[in-house]
């Protein structure tokens, strides 16, 4: 998972409750385990083991209800089975486990460039990076393997291929599918239709490319691990052991300040490691939640959780960032919380700045990745195809449709959104002032709504937003019947009508949307039609 550099303590939700029988202190596996890697030093309390669930046997509700509304995470098993990248990309190891299929990377992704960490050294928060082919990253970690040592014994490679858009680079090859609980995912939704950035000075083609989207493969030999972080926009995060078994180790937000220096601004790097008492005075203080991933199970991580992974054994993992309406505000709070030092920073040259706003919302992006008006132009386009699909519940051609409980995702979504948006009313980027001076690239996007809907790429979110809830709330044989009728209509897959007007109706409720304030104003005319 894409993770980002930890700056304070957030807003957090409260502790989960334990489960009777596994509260106990005791130190982390990775101690009692050979070849754990990350170093040696520091024995962490654990106190709980992450929740394992057979994924066929919950369904969606259940999953909202019980992990991602209360933000917990848990282990999902039986849901990989399928999955082309488990026979393509593995072959049959001793005691009928999995392992990577090397050659077959090297033979049909042939990337000419991939991302890769060195796990033996740091760089700022994160490891170092580096860049190189796949065959020169699994050659050496063949040279690596059992078969390259002289004594027998594993060395292992503390290259750690990461980050890697495998979807994007191959978007004809189906490694795998998301699983239903993973499918409401603006994030990526998003990305497949809009860029991130619109501004120019920020737009560069090398920040696209990062931003193309959030789904990614990591591929890294036993003993290479990831250093503690959250991740991403404080998104949650799925991983799916395609083969191999990670250690994962887990911090509850509200006990993330336990982590920081005592200005809340570095974060401990490797919690097995020497952490300095005199730097991180509440370390030994901070408890812990373990769990050993086995290969065919997927985990998912919840927003604002710090942790740190452990390859015990080599592994191939299918990795997606995603945030939707439950973690909506886990993203403003870490922008907020942000802004306010990239502001802090820079404050003393204000007054001879000709666009201190704009200054710091490109710091922003820099360094967070997303800034004010980026979030915004991403949460003015759910508005609008939140709206769009509420409407065609209430006005279905197929009365079937049209029910509180079909309309529930919508109504919630939206009020969620509001709320966040109210939050942004009163900052400074969103003044007369400062809207008056941002890029044109930027005012265009989030102002004429006709133009919006009418947009190619608008249509594209919001086709694949209609999708996703078609198919989480009716199945895939439902969705299939849908899509079919739905051939001459607009691009909802709830409307049947070859004449639909709702880009006419939603107009009507507002044309222009110049900030929170309108968009706030739209949810309210929507909500109360």
């Amino acid at each position: 998972m894409a993770q980002a550099c930890p700056l304070r303590r957030l807003h957090s939700d409260p502790p989960p409750e334990r489960k009777s029988g596994v509260t106990q202190t005791r130190t982390s596996l990775l101690d009692q385990m050979d070849g754990g890697g990350g170093g040696a030093g520091s024995r962490v309390k654990v106190v709980g083991q992450v929740e394992r669930v057979d994924g066929r046997s919950l369904t969606y509700p259940e999953f909202v209800d019980r992990f991602m509304k209360p933000n917990l995470p848990v282990v999902l098993t039986g849901l990989t089975s399928s999955w082309r990248s488990c026979e393509d990309w593995t072959l049959a190891g001793t005691d009928g486990r999995r392992r990577p299929n090397l050659d077959c990377f090297a033979q049909n992704f042939p990337s000419p460039l991939v991302q890769v960490a060195d796990c033996s050294s740091r760089e700022f928060t994160d490891q170092k990076r580096l860049e190189m082919s796949m065959q020169k990253f699994i050659d050496q970690w063949v040279r690596n393997s059992c078969t390259g040592s002289s004594n027998g014994v594993c060395e292992a490679s503390p290259l750690y291929l990461k980050d890697w858009h495998f979807v994007k680079e191959y978007p004809d090859y189906v490694a795998y599918t998301t699983p239903t609980f993973f499918m409401d995912d603006w994030l990526n939704m998003y990305l497949d239709s809009h860029p991130m950035h619109r501004d120019p000075d920020i737009a560069n083609h090398k920040n696209e490319i990062n931003c193309a989207d959030y789904r990614f493969v990591y591929m890294g030999a036993k003993g290479t691990w990831t250093p503690l972080h959250a991740d991403v926009f404080r998104s949650y995060s799925w991983s799916a052991n395609v083969c191999g078994r990670k250690l994962w180790l887990f911090l509850e937000p509200s006990q993330s300040h336990l982590i920081f220096d005592r200005n809340l601004r570095s974060s401990v790097y490797d919690i097995n490691g020497d952490v300095s008492e005199k730097q991180f005075p509440d370390f030994n203080k901070a408890e812990w939640i373990e769990c050993i991933q086995e290969q065919n199970e997927i985990i998912f991580v919840p927003s604002g959780w710090y942790h740190q992974v452990h390859n015990l054994e080599d592994t191939i993992s299918i990795n997606h960032n995603w945030f939707n309406v439950y973690n909506l505000h886990w993203v403003w709070n870490l922008l907020h919380e942000d802004y306010k030092v990239a502001k802090e920073y820079i404050e003393d040259i204000r007054d001879i700045c000709d666009d201190f706003e704009g200054l710091c919302q490109r710091n922003l992006a820099a360094n967070t990745g997303m800034n004010f008006y980026d979030f915004f132009i991403f949460i003015t386009r759910f508005v609008l195809a939140n709206v769009i699909e509420l409407y065609h519940i209430r006005e279905p051609e197929d009365a079937k449709l049209n029910s509180t409980e079909t309309a529930h995702p919508f109504v919630y979504n939206l009020m969620q959104i509001r709320d966040v948006a109210s939050k942004m009313i009163s900052t400074e980027a969103f003044s007369t002032k400062n809207l008056c001076i941002i890029s044109e690239e930027n005012r265009s996007a989030m102002s004429d709504v006709t133009k919006i809907l009418k947009d190619d790429s608008f249509r594209r979110l919001w086709m694949s937003l209609s999708k996703a809830y078609a198919y989480i709330g009716r199945g895939q044989r439902s969705f299939d019947q849908m899509r079919y009728l739905n051939q001459k209509g607009c691009l909802s897959v709830a409307c049947l009508k070859s004449d639909c007007n709702v880009v006419d109706d939603i107009t009507f409720l507002m044309r222009e949307i110049h900030g929170p304030e309108d968009l706030v104003r739209l949810i309210d005319a929507a909500l109360h039609e």
